[in-house]
């Protein structure tokens, strides 16, 4: 332990230093994603998360899916060029009624982030608004986090990669999960694009902390489960429909 914490302070001490774009392989820049405005910070004003109502959910559909991976630049679904996951579907079957469900899956955006106590290079971090991200300059691809994260949120990116998105910057050796699409929010865009895909309506993205915003209100009306609650890890992503 005393190792890895001498070799986090001093991979931080050398990301302070680093610039906005930092070239992690040859031909690959990465930038850093700011937020809203450069000369304007996140604050904990906000709490962005998600809102799933598994009863709209359609089993055959992923067009959350396929949105999540052309928004962000992931250019195969479970095809051969990549087994990146952030959003996933999965199908639950309850142990005693046999009820079956279908919801869509990602990083639930913890206020707790497990993902984040066990990094050890501080790559891993929940920005002030509640968005979980990995900073991909400093991740050394451990995998510590997708051991510990209780969701199985998170990816590994096994495949060299070409043709970036700015705005969603991945990197061979490094791991990677939902971000809420933050480059949306940092532009002052209250919406996914998963959320903006459903044709059902399923999913309500939102600010948790203003009583007003809709998912606010969804959720004080229907109420509104975690995944594996237990953890009590306060999850940013709360579902409907679901018996726990």
């Amino acid at each position: 332990m005393k190792y890895i914490d001498q070799y986090r302070r001093r991979f931080l001490g050398t990301a302070s230093a680093a610039f906005t774009g930092l070239s992690i392989a040859p031909g690959i820049l990465l930038q850093t994603v700011h937020a809203k405005a450069v000369d304007e910070a996140v604050t904990s004003q906000y709490r962005w998360g998600l809102l799933i109502d598994t009863n709209l959910c359609d089993p055959g559909c992923t067009d959350c899916v396929e949105a999540c991976h052309q928004e962000n630049g992931i250019r195969e679904i479970h095809g051969p060029e990549t087994d990146a996951q952030w959003i996933r579907k999965v199908t639950l079957k309850h142990k005693k009624t046999e009820h079956i469900l279908n919801m869509p899956v990602m990083c639930q955006h913890c206020a707790e982030p497990p993902c984040v106590d066990v990094c050890p290079t501080g790559a891993s971090f929940k920005r002030a608004d509640g968005i979980v991200l990995v900073d991909k300059h400093i991740c050394i691809g451990c995998r510590y986090c997708m051991m510990a994260c209780p969701y199985k949120a998170r990816s590994f990116i096994h495949e060299k990669l070409s043709d970036q998105l700015p705005h969603a910057p991945r990197g061979k050796g490094t791991v990677e999960a939902c971000t809420l699409c933050v480059h949306r929010i940092d532009r002052g865009e209250n919406t996914t694009a998963c959320t903006q895909a459903c044709p059902n309506g399923a999913m309500t993205f939102g600010d948790l902390k203003d009583p007003q915003s809709q998912i606010s209100k969804k959720l004080a009306e229907h109420g509104g489960r975690e995944l594996r609650a237990k953890l009590k890890l306060d999850t940013g992503v709360r579902y409907q429909g679901i018996s726990s």
